[in-house]
């Protein structure tokens, strides 16, 4: 149950969200292109990072770049 400590994990590192144009999902809710946001855990496929309404999320890596 690793997604229940998440939140206190130490952050992996920091992404910069370069877009919100989601082709199936509504993300321009949670994500603000510009801003940088903390990554908590990784996948292959996915960022676990702490969105704007405070939770974590895990988003596709295509919205984002490493900085």
């Amino acid at each position: 149950m690793i997604h229940l400590t998440w939140r206190d994990r130490e952050t992996i590192k920091k992404v910069k969200c370069i877009h919100t144009n989601a082709k199936k999902y509504i993300v321009d809710q949670v994500l603000t292109a510009g801003k940088v946001y903390d990554v908590k855990n990784e996948t292959e496929e996915f960022y676990y990072i702490i969105d704007n309404s405070g939770k974590v999320g895990g988003f596709y890596k295509e919205y984002f770049q490493e900085i």
